[in-house]
């Protein structure tokens, strides 16, 4: 997908670059925020160019917490620890448990949009961990 077909689809908008968390990417990615960051849920859209992905991380909570993700446009990847990776596009919906490692991120040929959703819970954070090792990520397109 061109990035001229894929603006088409991206109805929220690619937004700014991701600098605040651009050390937690591979490659670039854009953040539109949607709601204010202080409200609960937050929803941003975030945008991730061709083979752009985020680095292993988990979103904690005491109870209740996690994140949700609408596919919007392009097409990408989300992936847990020890499962095989999920294949996205627009109208998935990928629902992430508090605990539960992974990340997620675009097709190599492809720019990717999904909402992101802070979903509400007690004492919540995100723990970012390792990269995605290019060897990981290139076994996904085979």
């Amino acid at each position: 997908m061109t990035e001229k077909e894929f603006e088409r689809q991206n109805i929220f908008g690619k937004g700014a670059e991701n600098t605040a968390y651009a050390k937690y990417f591979a490659g670039n990615s854009y953040l539109n925020p949607l709601t204010s960051p202080e409200g609960k849920p937050f929803f941003a859209n975030v945008t991730f160019e061709p083979a752009c992905r985020n680095n292993w991380h988990i979103h904690h909570a005491e109870e209740g917490g996690g994140q949700l993700l609408l596919c919007i446009a392009g097409e990408g990847w989300y992936r847990e620890w020890g499962k095989p990776a999920r294949s996205l596009r627009p109208g998935d919906v990928v629902l992430i448990p508090a605990g539960v490692r992974h990340w997620h991120g675009a097709k190599k040929e492809s720019w990717f949009s999904h909402i992101a959703v802070e979903l509400p819970g007690k004492n919540t954070s995100t723990e970012w961990l390792d990269a995605v090792t290019d060897e990981e990520y290139d076994e996904l397109d085979r």
